[in-house]
């Protein structure tokens, strides 16, 4: 049987953050303002997810459930773009066609092949999964964007070496994309290496809480953990590429001066109007609710 909680529950597991704020006091830390701040936020933000998914559920309407996928993609997205430590030209464009292909094509084969989820677009079923691989996905493109952005700015010298060579485009960078590649999957594969012994992931320990069969809580988690690495996979795949394209022109030579040429306050900027747009949109859907 599921245990209902309360919000006198949620005020009493609330206390624990005391704790926190404790050892920051002693140790002088400076979090307290950021720990309450952080605290509110949760409660806040997953407050409204609660009345948005609650209103999307009762409607399944496929209109709906892609205008929230969309906009979990776009943020998704803009977040990766802002932890590239060298961001360039078309870097948010890439990270969207990324990151859609990869959760897209990962998350219909979930749903119509190995779910058979009808219709496909259940909101109970399509907003978890997806949210799943797409919050792998981004920390996997941003990892393999960040260390071959990286390595194409310090290692510029060995790649015009290799184009003086004859090498192609995909030769010369070949070992910094492999390399770039392996690290953006690391988080994922070392979380299948220990999944069950070491930790036991949100989605078994949620549906087991809410008094499913453990054996199908397990099986859930497998497939959901497969569905992890495939759209990791991709994604890293696809970012690789696209970075690569972006560094060099249609006659495979090397532009990387250019495309590092960035305006920052631009970037700032376009960041404070994107998650102010993000924010505009959750409150329309609240005033419907």
């Amino acid at each position: 049987m599921a245990i209902t909680l309360t919000l006198t529950d949620i005020t009493l597991a609330s206390t624990l953050l005391l704790i926190t704020i404790g050892v920051s006091a002693y140790l002088r830390l400076r979090l307290t303002g950021t720990l309450i701040m952080a605290g509110v936020r949760t409660v806040v933000q997953l407050s409204m997810i609660g009345l948005i998914l609650a209103w999307v559920f009762a409607r399944e309407s496929a209109w709906q459930v892609l205008a929230i996928l969309t906009i979990m993609t776009l943020i998704a997205s803009h977040s990766a773009k802002g932890r590239v430590k060298h961001p360039y030209k078309g870097l948010l464009s890439d990270s969207i066609i990324s990151l859609s292909v990869a959760t897209g094509v990962v998350t219909l084969i979930a749903m119509t092949l190995i779910l058979k989820v009808s219709p496909w677009y259940r909101p109970q079923y399509i907003i978890p999964i997806l949210r799943l691989i797409l919050g792998n996905s981004l920390t996997a493109i941003s990892l393999t964007t960040n260390e071959l952005v990286n390595a194409m700015h310090d290692k510029q010298a060995l790649i015009k070496s290799r184009l003086s060579l004859s090498a192609t485009p995909f030769e010369a960078v070949h070992e910094l994309v492999k390399s770039a590649v392996l690290n953006g999957l690391t988080p994922t594969v070392n979380s299948m290496l220990v999944v069950g012994l070491v930790s036991l992931p949100g989605m078994m320990t949620g549906r087991i809480l809410a008094g499913a069969d453990p054996t199908q809580a397990v099986r859930y988690q497998i497939v959901t953990m497969f569905f992890v690495c495939g759209g990791s996979t991709l994604a890293c795949t696809l970012s690789a590429g696209l970075v690569v394209r972006r560094f060099f022109d249609e006659r495979g030579r090397f532009v990387i001066t250019e495309q590092l040429t960035q305006d920052y306050y631009y970037q700032n900027h376009q960041a404070r109007w994107f998650y102010f747009w993000a924010f505009y949109v959750k409150l329309r859907f609240l005033s419907h609710i």
